[in-house]
C-alpha cells in the first residue's frame, strides 16, 4: 500500500472494547479515498479490518494485544470438534444474499445482542445502527444466511475480496447455542473461500487468553501478523 495513494487518520483516544479501563486508538484509511474498494483488499493483508464504512487497525500506545489473524484456506483442516460441528449443522442451508436491512435480519440481530452481549452498548441497535455497522456503500459484502426449513438462524457478514474473505461479523439465534453456529459460520466461510479459489479467511484480531477472542486459535493453522510478516501461530 503506497503512502501517496491514501491518507491514514488516527482516531482520538476512546474506551477499549476488550479491556475495561484501557484506552484505545485506531489508524483508519481515509474514508473519502476514491479507490477505497481496491485499497481494502490490500489493507486486509496488512492487518486492517472493516467496521461500517471504516477500514482500521488498532494503534494503541503501549498495548499490542490485538494481533491480526487469518486462516490459510489451502492448508486448513478441521479438527474432530469442528467436524462434529459440521455434522451437527448438516441440516442447514447457506444462502449468499445481498447485504442490508430487513426486519427478519434485524430481529435476529437484536435477539443475538440481547442474549449474548447484553450491556455491551449495542443492545438497542436501531435499523440505522444495523446498517451503519454491518454494511458500507462501497464494500464487497455478502450476507451468508444460515436457514433451517426457511427459518433464519444466523447471518455471517462476509466481505469478498481478491485477497480472500473477511469475516466481518456473525450473529445467530441465541436459543440455538447447542449448534455452535459461530464456529459453523467460520467453517462455511472457509468452504466459501475455497470454492472461489480465494487464499485466506481474515478473522480480525486474535487476543491471547482473552475469553472472547482466544477461540480463533482453534482454527489451525492460524497465521498472525507480527512485525509486518505473517507467521504460523
Amino acid at each position: 500500500m503506497r503512502s501517496d495513494r491514501v491518507r491514514l487518520l488516527q482516531t482520538l483516544p476512546h474506551g477499549c472494547g476488550y479491556y475495561r479501563g484501557r484506552t484505545a486508538q485506531n489508524l483508519v484509511l481515509d474514508p473519502s479515498a476514491a479507490d477505497l474498494p481496491e485499497l481494502y483488499a490490500a489493507a486486509l493483508g496488512r492487518g486492517f479490518r472493516r467496521a461500517g464504512g471504516h477500514v482500521y487497525i488498532p494503534h494503541c500506545p503501549g498495548c499490542h494485544a490485538c494481533v491480526p489473524c487469518r486462516i490459510p484456506v489451502g492448508t486448513f483442516a478441521p479438527d474432530r470438534s469442528q467436524r462434529r460441528c459440521l455434522a451437527r449443522n448438516a441440516d442447514l442451508e447457506l444462502i449468499p444474499a445481498a447485504p442490508g436491512f430487513t426486519p427478519e435480519r434485524h430481529g435476529l440481530y437484536a435477539r443475538y445482542l440481547h442474549g449474548r452481549h447484553r450491556g455491551g452498548g449495542m443492545d438497542d441497535a436501531s435499523d440505522e445502527d444495523f446498517t451503519r455497522f454491518l454494511t458500507a456503500p462501497w464494500s464487497p459484502t455478502l450476507f451468508l444466511e444460515l436457514r433451517k426449513d426457511g427459518r433464519l438462524l444466523g447471518v455471517a457478514v462476509t466481505d469478498v475480496c481478491s485477497t480472500g474473505v473477511s469475516a466481518v461479523y456473525t450473529f445467530f439465534d441465541p436459543e440455538e447455542s447447542a449448534r455452535g453456529l459461530g464456529t459453523y459460520a467460520v467453517l462455511r466461510q472457509i468452504q466459501f473461500a475455497r470454492e472461489r479459489g480465494l487464499p485466506h479467511v481474515y478473522l480480525g484480531f486474535w487476543i491471547e487468553r482473552h475469553p472472547k477472542m482466544d477461540y480463533k486459535r482453534r482454527f489451525r493453522p492460524l497465521e498472525v501478523l507480527r512485525g509486518g510478516n505473517w507467521e504460523t501461530l
